[in-house]
């Protein structure tokens, strides 16, 4: 799997999109805040401010996780359900940070809340409520920018144009207008200064992120310059509104035999990296359910095909839109569906049906092996050096959450179970994967708000069948050919194994082999002995600095004996802490 463009991040209300009623003609967005309210908005706003207030986030926020990490931190000791609330109050704050820090902190906050398998799930659930309601800019500033990209005025372009934006977003807002034609369009316009302002957030972002690569306890398994690296191909990509009308194009022409489906045309007349032109095409937000219902339309018939719209999508095309929230989604009167925001799609490898087969079969077999390695082939693993986590791990949900018929499964449950699992060990999915899975669970969100009886997975049962059918025919994969295949890959491995044994052997003699046993006992020893030292250390600090502090009181230097009596103080407590650890290593059987 391949990732393409981004311009707003799964399941958070805030692409520009033009439904009703969520955004009506000729009514502005309502922003938050007053337009002047945010530092970044600010024209005389300086690089060294910027850098100022992005470090002073980035330092409280590492203070907050070292007090956190500490037990004795929390009233009454610690335990689990405070630690819980902790990271719940923790990620509100962060939500708030990010969106006073402005466009690129809003857009890497939203990739953030699709990787379940990097963040808590405290902050991936507050992230995914990011909004992106920011103050719109002026309409002096919009005929500017499209005077500067196309080299004609608005007038010359356009019969009319309405200076009210019906939406405002961080990276730019949506005015509708009239060509000369008479034909009705929308014209996306870029926020000015966007790209400095990504320039000087993203030099920035990298020496955090570096820090952050080089922890000893958060950077262990975590590949954070690589994902940096994703976030900002993302958003550069997401600067230039003619990659997103060539998206919209791609999938326009994908959906051409498909009545239901209806994809707005781009006025490529009109249109320039920072001024995107399209076809007004009002509809009903498919999340307005009195509406829907008021417009005589069948709920649980939208709910279906929403859902295999995204399959054909993904399973038949090969390219999907990876922003399926019902902002982007609305309903045309004649119950057709009607897609915006192109400008984050995904791109999946043409032998994405054989390896989907060995994965089925991998999962049907519960062989955490073949699970493992068609996932990699298929990008949604990012191979480590030390896979046994993940094997272990896959192998647990085959063992314990594969046992129900597939239409009862959940999708929703089964990515939050592979995000907990994938929690906090040494390995990672690609973005592609965690929009994918994202994009899966907000269907069956919107599919289960529509038809509260919806299910997501007995839509895709059809799907799954026919890949399976069409992989066998094609592939040759069928039941008696997998049997052929397992049957040869068993005499294969009962033939190589005496040279298999033979070279092991070599490498024991070359001492190219280490062998690494773990013993908890020897583990609590080893610990018992390292504080013991500690203890020793912080001992002779404390009885030096009370001799030294009373020496000083009494030839009359007193502020700096309180100095030293205070900081023999600081030290009693960690020896106090120090010793009640060693009395709990004791106290191990």
């Amino acid at each position: 799997m391949t990732f393409n463009r981004v311009s707003a991040f799964t399941q958070t209300p805030t692409s520009i999109s033009y439904s009703t009623p969520a955004a009506l003609p000729g009514k502005p967005s309502r922003p938050e805040r007053g337009k002047n309210k945010y530092r970044w908005n600010r024209s005389n706003y300086s690089k060294t401010r910027r850098r100022f207030d992005i470090w002073v986030f980035v330092l409280t926020f590492l203070f907050e996780l070292w007090w956190d990490s500490k037990p004795w931190t929390y009233p009454g000791g610690y335990s689990d359900d405070k630690r819980r609330q902790r990271r719940q109050k923790q990620a509100v704050w962060i939500r708030e940070s990010l969106l006073e820090l402005g466009p690129t902190f809003i857009k890497v906050g939203q990739l953030f809340s699709t990787r379940g398998d990097l963040f808590p799930i405290e902050y991936v659930s507050e992230l995914s409520k990011l909004q992106d309601r920011v103050p719109a800019f002026s309409y002096e500033q919009v005929a500017a920018i499209i005077q500067e990209d196309t080299g004609k005025s608005v007038n010359e372009l356009f019969r009319s144009f309405d200076p009210t934006p019906l939406a405002a977003a961080s990276l730019g807002q949506v005015h509708k207008a009239q060509l000369h034609n008479g034909e009705e369009v929308v014209v996306k316009v870029q926020r000015p200064g966007l790209k400095q302002l990504f320039t000087i957030d993203l030099a920035i972002l990298k020496r955090i992120t570096q820090y952050f690569q080089n922890h000893p306890r958060w950077g262990r398994g975590r590949d954070w310059l690589g994902v940096y690296e994703e976030c900002c191909r993302i958003l550069w990509e997401e600067t230039d509104y003619v990659n997103e009308g060539r998206n919209a194009d791609t999938f326009r022409r994908n959906f051409r035999g498909i009545d239901w489906v209806k994809v707005p045309r781009v006025y490529w007349r009109y249109t320039s990296p920072r001024v995107v032109t399209l076809e007004y095409a009002p509809g009903i937000k498919i999340s307005h359910y009195e509406a829907l219902e008021a417009a005589g339309l069948d709920r649980k018939v939208l709910a279906k095909l929403g859902a295999e719209a995204y399959l054909q999508q993904l399973l038949n095309d090969g390219f999907f839109h990876a922003d399926p929230h019902p902002g982007n989604i609305a309903v045309d009167s004649d119950g057709s569906l009607i897609f915006y925001d192109f400008g984050m799609m995904g791109r999946i490898n043409a032998n994405v049906r054989e390896k989907l087969m060995d994965t089925l079969f991998g999962i049907a077999e519960k062989n955490s092996d073949r699970v493992i390695s068609s996932l990699i082939e298929l990008g949604a693993l990012t191979p480590t050096g030390d896979m046994g986590p993940v094997r272990r791990s896959i192998q647990y949900m085959l063992d314990n959450f594969m046992d129900k018929p597939f239409e009862e499964q959940s999708v929703s449950a089964i990515s939050d179970d592979l995000y907990d699992i994938a929690f906090d060990q040494p390995f990672r999915f690609p973005a592609t994967f965690t929009f994918v899975m994202r994009a899966f669970s907000t269907l069956e969100g919107v599919g289960k708000g529509l038809d509260p009886e919806f299910n997501f997975m007995e839509v895709a049962k059809p799907f799954a069948l026919d890949i399976m059918t069409n992989s066998s025919l094609s592939n040759g994969n069928s039941v008696f050919d997998e049997l052929g295949r397992q049957a040869a890959q068993m005499s294969s491995t009962a033939l190589g194994l005496p040279r298999r044994i033979e070279d092991t052997i070599e490498k024991l003699e070359r001492g190219d082999i280490r062998v690494r046993v773990r013993a908890s006992e020897s583990d609590r020893l080893l610990r018992r002995m390292a504080t013991t030292q500690l203890l020793t250390n912080y001992t002779l600090l404390v009885s030096a600095f009370t001799l030294s502090a009373t020496i000083l009181v009494v030839n009359n230097i007193v502020w700096a004996g309180v100095i030293l009596a205070v900081a023999a103080g600081g030290l009693g407590i960690n020896v106090f802490r120090l010793m009640r650890r060693i009395d709990r290593y004791d106290r191990m059987p």
